[in-house]
């Protein structure tokens, strides 16, 4: 996630945002501190956060959960990333003509993800479900009070109900992502608990209500919930989501993907300052692979459980960039492969159906009748989708990198063979 897109990677100034907002001023201590244990404060300082920040008018009822205005953005800012970086053009950038639609799973009381992700894109639209009956009332206020009705839709779920209920009560084709903030805990019991262990807990005087808080099996048996679900719409949701409270839940999550045989997944952890963490999964049954920036976020899960990198880099020592970029276009021309270079970015994109590198496929291109008998590359039944970038080093002229970016494909293998075949190839010809 590039840091200058988060407004709250510094500590939020609070003797400013005072100035800003006279409600919240009425609850700032003399020394610039906020009473974290007095509800109304927490809540003051979430509403004046999105109306400063995000021109949105919210409303958060008593007794249930306050949400921590960082937090959740933080989990937005990394689902636009992860969406731009598996977009249908392949440009690992924001497509501000993309239509995005995405569900809220247990959306809480002020629909919080929705409001703040229609206040972020424009074309970005959203279903949002939850099963207590005051958290549809209010969500429904919330959007309503902010001229988003034609946008997020809340709909009230029973507990036995499916949680991704695509075709039934969200009726639309497909969907760009589901996101969910699961109840952490398996008991009441365990949630104070929780909160006993903690020197002070953020936002505690704003725990929320049970139903939000607990359910059975905690989060390992919601989102495991959610896994077993996603196996039947599959490639009709091209992202599911959730955050993690807890840090162990994680890996426990990676390792029941690749038992269903997923190796398309990623992982990101959420530091706001030096206070709460959170973590997030995402898994997705579509081939369009995330760059590893946003795939490998986070420094505390083993890294056999970590995806595979997307990137495979190396440089290059030479004194012209031209050369060598036209030493790669004509070694990927030659192949039966799609490809397309673009001269001025000194970046190509292709599609291949199968190794058509190896030396036993390059023998059989050498028969007089290799070509017709190589399948027709199809960029949507492609195995392997690639990017090849050449950016000049800054602190060394001579020398260039070489970046090769897998945007498509579940063959890890299939991807590694291609990177070795240019590596050497373009090493042969310096």
């Amino acid at each position: 996630m590039d840091a200058s897109r988060n407004i709250y990677k510094d500590e939020i100034d609070f003797t400013t945002l005072a100035l800003q907002s006279p409600e919240f001023a009425k609850y700032l201590k003399s020394n610039g501190q906020l009473d974290f244990t007095d509800p109304d404060a927490v809540r003051q300082l979430s509403r004046s956060l999105l109306q400063r920040d995000f021109d949105l008018k919210v409303d958060i009822p008593d007794k249930r959960l306050c949400p921590p205005i960082p937090n959740r953005l933080n989990y937005i800012l990394w689902l636009q990333d992860l969406l731009d970086t598996t977009g249908d053009k392949y440009q690992d950038s924001y497509d501000p003509d993309r239509e995005v639609v995405g569900l809220d799973i247990g959306t809480g009381c002020c629909s919080i993800y929705p409001l703040l992700g229609c206040s972020m894109r424009p074309r970005w639209s959203f279903f949002a479900t939850d099963i207590d009956d005051e958290n549809i009332k209010s969500s429904r206020a919330n959007i309503s009070a902010n001229g988003l009705d034609a946008r997020v839709t809340v709909l009230r779920t029973d507990p036995e109900e499916k949680l991704i209920p695509l075709d039934t009560k969200v009726k639309v084709p497909r969907l760009d992502f589901t996101m969910c903030n699961p109840p952490f805990y398996a008991s009441r019991d365990e949630m104070v608990a929780s909160a006993e262990a903690k020197d002070r807990p953020p936002f505690s005087a704003c725990t929320g209500a049970e139903v939000e808080m607990v359910t059975a099996g905690g989060e390992v048996a919601f989102i495991s919930r959610m896994i077993e679900e996603s196996l039947q719409p599959r490639d009709k949701v091209r992202w599911y989501t959730s955050m993690c409270g807890k840090l162990s839940s994680v890996s426990v999550l990676i390792e029941k993907l690749i038992e269903h045989g997923n190796n398309n997944y990623a992982v990101t952890e959420f530091v706001q300052g030096n206070k709460t963490k959170r973590w997030a999964l995402a898994w997705s049954w579509t081939d369009l692979r995330p760059t590893s920036a946003v795939a490998r976020n986070i420094t505390t899960v083993p890294k056999h459980l970590l995806p595979f990198p997307a990137e495979y880099t190396f440089t290059i020592t030479t004194e012209s960039i031209d050369e060598l970029a036209s030493a790669v276009d004509a070694e990927l021309t030659s192949l039966p492969i799609q490809w397309h270079w673009s001269k001025n970015s000194a970046t190509g994109v292709g599609f291949a159906m199968q190794n058509v590198w190896s030396r036993q496929a390059r023998r059989k291109l050498r028969h007089p009748d290799a070509m017709t008998d190589q399948p027709q590359v199809e960029e949507s039944k492609a195995t392997l989708g690639f990017k090849v970038q050449l950016k000049r080093e800054i602190d060394d002229a001579k020398m260039v990198k070489v970046v090769i970016r897998w945007v498509k494909g579940t063959d890890i293998v299939l991807f590694e063979s291609f990177c070795g075949m240019l590596k050497r190839k373009i090493d042969s010809k310096q």
